[in-house]
């Protein structure tokens, strides 16, 4: 069953195609997903990796996890599922006071 994995601490300079070769060693890669800001296109410096398999999932978190790319000490964990906070309408979280 595939995985995906949270990888972050990236340097603004790490490419998809940085992150495909590097977890290549280890498993199939499925995707890779860097996340960019809409209004720049510029990297912020996380992105997430699907893995094939749940075993070499947990062996990219063992090796990877504090490796060296591109100058910066990355972090490899199990992503949390994605949560829904685009919710609708409302008042934004602000009270209103009548």
């Amino acid at each position: 069953m595939a995985k995906k994995l949270y990888v972050g601490n990236l340097n603004y300079a790490t490419t998809e195609a940085t992150l495909s070769e590097l977890f290549e060693e280890i498993g199939n890669v499925l995707s890779v997903n860097l996340i960019t800001d809409r209004m720049t296109g510029r990297s912020k410096g996380f992105a997430f990796v699907e893995l094939s398999e749940d075993d070499a999932a947990q062996e990219a978190i063992s090796q990877l996890d504090g490796r060296d790319v591109d100058g910066r000490p990355i972090k490899v964990a199990e992503a949390r599922p994605r949560r829904d906070d685009r919710g609708g309408g409302g008042s934004g979280g602000r009270r209103r006071r009548w």
